[in-house]
């Protein structure tokens, strides 16, 4: 059995936690300076990352290769899975021609850019994290707007940006329900501190976007729907997430505001006039037809039946029946082969790696029934769907790579050690910690892509870091878990996912990285202030 030292270098945190942060750099640096494609900056991350393992932790390459092994799996499967489901699900939409009829459907409440983006970015994109997550309401809205017209650049971008408000609360509140199987706090708690903290960010998300899209100018243009939009999200968001649960958060928080903003539209509509980028002030108007109900029922059919089957997959005893199914083994080569020690856990204990092929249970198996439910609903032909099932099996190819290889990374510097020097090193912050916590969790993010897995790797040691040095524990964990979702729009799993849901080409990734870069770091540091406040300012508001 191999032991864990979080300070392998010269007796040196500061030395260690440079060591350690090597692979973010080495990412960074491919990603963002030369221009690599996101597969390629990703694997050369991984190569970093080994090498440290190896030279400077000490790892067994035994453990190494289970470590990477074990990551990629985890990659391939929950994540990739719902990834490739709700890709198809939107291919299957698309051959059929109901794509056209949703866009007009959309098209019919407004054809003005900045609503549209409100509506489907934010909106219908915080709808489909909530029923699924894992980089579906990315795939799923970038490629919505992609149809509509936007361009695949500026698309995946907005999507990005507007997939952040409902990470924590997505996948029927897988995130924080992680967060509390690894921390041992409660579910509820939990849920109320992390409700508290994003959902007074989540009001000025839908004004962000629109100033990303087009200056104060356009701001002013559509401010009462920035209004609506922003107050349903958050106060809906606040109260489920405070005095319901974490499951139907996101889900109830979108469907409020997507009907606050059809209430809106019939009463209101912009004096002004705004042309995306890429647009022409010239360009004629758009003529949009009208449906009768049930062509716009069928039409969105696929959605319907996507939300319908999540929330049945999630009723406890169908799920519980599902989950009969599922596979769960030890993984070779790492499972209780290597020990954690403190100040990461609070007692030495072997550190587990369980793999559950949940294939039966799986949100991306509902996200697949759909999809063949969908083809049949929509009549659409065996050898059709095969086809479109073969297409979206190769562009999705890449992406489903990039993931796998991140998620190698973070699960080799999680069982090398390198997450636990990081994480002491943030601790040493002291006073500071509640907004290096956030922080923490952002960087979780960056690495995985899931607000899910940075609060396996990082939570545990928020509570445990929060004890030592006398602050909320649920305070800090809920820090990790809402810092975290501001990372999602620069992950290389996100950036990669928003790529090949918009057809964007290869070179623009990292072009797309720089894009979102600015606005996650300042949001993430609006968390972090956030956090502050509660710990400081006001801790009798703190869950």
């Amino acid at each position: 059995m191999w032991q864990q030292n979080y300070i392998p270098l010269a007796d040196s945190l500061a030395l260690s936690a440079t060591i350690a942060a090597l692979p973010i750099f080495v990412l960074l640096f491919f990603l963002g300076v030369r221009r690599q494609t996101a597969w390629i900056a990703a694997s050369c991350g991984l190569v970093s990352a080994a090498i440290i393992a190896i030279g400077e932790y000490r790892m067994p390459v035994r453990n190494l290769i289970g470590a990477v092994t074990y990551g990629g799996a985890y990659g391939l499967f929950p994540i990739g899975w719902i990834v490739f489901g709700a890709m198809l699900l939107y291919r299957v939409t698309l051959a059929t021609g109901n794509f056209e009829i949703i866009k007009n459907s959309i098209g019919h409440l407004t054809t003005d850019r900045r609503l549209q983006v409100l509506l489907i970015a934010f909106a219908f994109g915080a709808f489909v994290e909530g029923a699924s997550g894992f980089g579906a309401p990315i795939a799923v809205a970038a490629a919505m707007l992609t149809g509509l017209g936007f361009s695949p650049f500026f698309a995946a971008g907005i999507c990005l940006i507007a997939n952040t408000a409902p990470v924590a609360f997505g996948s029927i509140g897988i995130p924080i329900i992680t967060l509390a199987g690894t921390t041992g706090l409660p579910l509820d708690r939990l849920s109320s501190g992390v409700g508290r903290i994003v959902a007074p960010v989540s009001m000025f998300i839908p004004a962000c976007l629109i100033l990303v899209m087009g200056g104060w100018k356009a701001l002013r243009g559509v401010i009462p729907a920035v209004v609506v939009c922003g107050i349903a999200f958050s106060a809906t968001q606040f109260i489920i997430s405070n005095f319901v649960g974490v499951q139907l958060t996101d889900i109830l928080a979108s469907l409020v505001t997507i009907g606050a903003m059809v209430l809106l539209l019939r009463l209101w509509r912009p004096a002004d006039s705004f042309v995306a980028v890429g647009e022409h002030a010239e360009a004629a108007p758009v003529v949009v037809p009208h449906y009768r109900l049930k062509k716009l029922l069928l039409a969105w059919s696929p959605y319907i039946l996507l939300v319908i089957l999540i929330l049945v997959w999630a009723i406890k005893p169908i799920h519980v029946r599902l989950n009969t199914a599922t596979v769960v083994f030890n993984w070779p080569w790492l499972h209780n082969e290597i020990q954690r020690v403190p100040p990461e856990v609070s007692v030495p204990s072997l550190y587990a790696a369980l793999f559950e092929l949940n294939w039966l249970s799986a949100a991306g198996t509902a996200c697949l029934v759909a999809a063949v439910l969908s083809a049949t609903l929509l009549r659409l032909g065996v050898w059709t769907f095969i086809d479109i099932l073969r297409q979206t099996a190769i562009q999705l190819m890449r992406a489903e790579f990039t993931m796998a290889v991140v998620l190698a990374i973070a699960f080799l510097m999680n069982y090398s050690g390198a997450t636990g020097t990081l994480g002491l090193a943030f601790a040493k912050t002291g006073p500071l910690f509640p907004f290096f916590s956030a922080l923490l969790g952002w960087l979780g993010v960056f690495l995985t892509g899931s607000d899910t897995s940075a609060n396996a790797l990082f939570g545990s040691l928020q509570a445990v870091t929060a004890n030592r040095l006398g602050m909320n524990p649920v305070l800090m964990a809920s820090a990790n878990s809402s810092g975290g979702v501001m990372g999602k729009m620069v992950s290389v799993a996100s950036i990669a996912v928003a790529s090949a849901a918009a057809s964007m080409k290869p070179g623009d990734e990292a072009r797309l990285f720089r894009f979102t870069l600015p606005y996650s770091l300042c949001l993430a540091s609006v968390i972090g202030v956030v956090v502050l406040f509660y710990a400081y300012v006001a801790p009798g508001l703190a869950p």
